[in-house]
């Protein structure tokens, strides 16, 4: 599925962010009673992410991957808040808005994984499992790419200047031949590349702010939680999984998954799909 295919099945719901009313777009799949799954992507990506491992869901849940306030196809004008604690206000009134009802499993990536962090940390009761990969923790981050994709020249940048900084981050930088990849590469350029992209992107990468994991309490986390790990990133490494395994209260299990790096869903969908799955049937595969 290309990223205009993922776009035309998304719907679009309204939340406050502070004072501000934003669009968010989401993929919704499954009965809407089931129990609800849901995926959080991170920076700079959206819910595209995801494109690969949703169908994971059984049947008789119900799969729901929103584009975080400022990205993706949510809306992304000037003006409001992208840090991860205006993130887990949108998470908390989308969940309500579309009647998903906890216990919730949670699926989240990178910053997605410190908006589950913080989620989970202050509604333990409504978070039954949280699979967490590559997840800002603590002081894991921001890393510098990003830092520096919040200074305010980024938004003056026309595409051909922004295109190679976005080539790196999803394609050689990270990992091997961006041809490999070029749809996952195509598809999470294009929100940047669109109209008011690049100033959206500029205020989500200085929405980055690491007082909002460190400040965390990690041991009110009372879910089960699978760190689903790809072992080779050098963003977020693997010991910031085990460290988390550590601290929170729940049962947590690390899984490292081999030739992954930072964008491990992309790099072991098969492998990605078949342990979430393990997680969402009860431990059996």
């Amino acid at each position: 599925m290309d990223h205009e295919e993922w776009s035309d099945r998304q719907e679009t719901v309204s939340v406050t962010v502070d004072d501000n009313e934003v669009d968010v777009a989401y993929y919704d799949s499954g009965p809407t009673d089931g129990h609800p799954v849901v995926f959080v992507h991170g920076i700079p990506t959206w819910s595209f992410l995801w494109r690969d491992v949703v169908d994971a869901v059984p049947d008789d849940q119900r799969a729901l991957a929103l584009d975080l306030a400022g990205y993706g196809n949510s809306s992304r004008y000037d003006g409001f808040d992208r840090s991860i604690r205006a993130q887990e206000g949108v998470l908390a009134e989308f969940l309500d808005t579309v009647d998903a009802e906890g216990p919730i499993t949670l699926v989240a990536h990178d910053i997605g994984g410190g908006v589950a962090l913080r989620y989970a940390a202050h509604n333990p009761e409504q978070v039954e499992n949280l699979v967490l990969s590559n997840a800002v923790c603590y002081d894991s981050w921001p890393v510098e790419f990003v830092s520096n994709l919040g200074l305010p020249e980024t938004a003056d940048l026309d595409d051909e200047e922004l295109e190679p900084k976005l080539d790196f981050a999803f394609g050689d930088g990270l990992y091997g031949d961006a041809a490999d990849h070029e749809e996952f590469v195509e598809g999470m350029k294009a929100p940047w590349l669109a109209e008011g992209g690049k100033t959206a992107l500029a205020r989500a990468a200085v929405g980055t702010n690491t007082n909002h994991t460190t400040e965390l309490t990690y041991e009110n986390i009372t879910a089960e939680t699978t760190l689903l790990w790809g072992e080779d990133d050098v963003l977020q490494p693997i010991s910031y999984a085990e460290r988390l395994a550590d601290d929170v209260a729940g049962d947590a299990e690390v899984v490292p998954l081999e030739d992954a790096y930072h964008w491990v869903v992309e790099d072991r969908p098969d492998a990605y799909r078949t342990e979430l799955r393990r997680v969402l049937d009860n431990g059996e595969v």
